[in-house]
């Protein structure tokens, strides 16, 4: 059998609050994000979990993305930035380097195929996911919760908590008053400490203050 999902990204200013997320159906989707990214990061990271969230399945992946660039990353061009240590051809880093590495691990042994679609022409499943990604976006921005959506069934988030992003009290991930530096983290890192939370049944920033 084949999963037909659609994955999206939404970023608010790009880069600014973004969210992420695939949909399957109402029954069968995700979605998360992070306070400061782009939309390609978002779409790269709705496709990483999609591909986590589905890993139990032995079914084959139908992905519907309105990013050429995503497609083209994962589809063309990750074998030869690989050769070249992770470098473009002019020699630069490769840019989102940690959600790329993850995908690269993610994908093997899977069966798929990527389809582009033109993004905000009604194409249902597409505008589902974008619906959802730029909520979750949406949320980071107002410091509100983040539908995070059911998941896929027997998968990684099926059934995951909202996280929530309190209203008041900094987070780590909040820039600190100067002259203290503040704390990064790559979207890979983030989705890391948002699945250990939810593993846990605790917030994220409870799971900070565990590893603290």
């Amino acid at each position: 059998m084949t999963i037909t999902a659609a994955a999206d990204g939404s970023a608010l200013g790009n880069p600014g609050p973004a969210g992420w997320a695939w949909y399957v159906d109402d029954d069968r989707w995700a979605a998360g994000g992070w306070p400061h990214a782009t939309n390609n990061q978002g779409e790269l990271m709705a496709v990483l979990d999609l591909f986590r969230a589905t890993e139990h399945v032995d079914d084959d992946l139908h992905i519907l993305c309105d990013s050429q660039y995503v497609i083209n990353c994962i589809t063309q061009w990750m074998p030869g930035w690989k050769r070249k240590g992770w470098r473009k051809g002019d020699g630069k880093p490769v840019l989102n380097l940690d959600l790329l590495k993850e995908l690269d691990a993610a994908i093997v042994g899977r069966r798929y195929r990527f389809e582009w679609v033109k993004g905000h022409m009604g194409h249902t499943l597409n505008e589902a996911a974008d619906a959802r990604a730029r909520a979750a976006a949406e949320a980071y921005q107002r410091r509100t919760a983040v539908p995070t959506g059911p998941g896929f069934p027997g998968g990684a988030h099926a059934g995951s908590p909202a996280l929530v992003v309190p209203e008041r009290a900094p987070t780590l991930f909040d820039a600190p008053a100067a002259p203290a530096a503040p704390l990064t983290l790559s979207p890979a890192q983030r989705l890391r400490l948002e699945q250990r939370a939810r593993e846990q049944g605790v917030s994220l920033e409870q799971a900070l203050r565990d590893l603290i």
